[in-house]
């Protein structure tokens, strides 16, 4: 039985930011694996607190949004150079029709965000037909 699931399952959860399109503020490194149940997303977000992460969908697209602000404690230190980045950050992801939208579920535990998107059950159409 060939059942289809997505307009172009290969591209399911391609970063809408990908291509030409680069976001101006600094992203999030994420994994997004596979398995029987359905797909899981683990975005690393060290150093932000659960409660500056937001998770929305919008017509079938998935955004990650966190907020990382910047201490200000060290008013005596001069600093040459600084590599921790603070600001807003964000990424988005097209679901389609693979996943149960009503179904999924998030985590934070030790800086690391895992989103768990179950796939949908396909929807068996099967009709009858009266013969005249």
């Amino acid at each position: 039985m060939l059942v289809q699931l997505a307009k172009d399952p290969m591209r399911l959860f391609d970063d809408i930011w990908s291509g030409a399109q680069q976001p101006s503020a600094p992203a999030f490194k994420v994994d997004i694996s596979e398995d029987e149940a359905g797909f899981h997303i683990d975005a690393e977000l060290p150093g932000i607190a659960k409660e500056n992460v937001v998770l929305h969908i919008e017509d079938d697209v998935l955004t990650i949004k966190a907020e990382r602000t910047a201490e200000t404690e060290e008013s005596k230190k001069n600093y040459h150079r600084i590599e921790r980045s603070s600001g807003s950050f964000s990424r988005s992801f097209n679901l389609g029709e693979m996943i149960d939208q009503e179904s999924i579920s998030a985590d934070f535990k030790n800086g690391i965000l895992h989103v768990t998107l179950p796939k949908a059950v396909p929807v068996k159409k099967k009709k009858e037909i009266t013969i005249n």
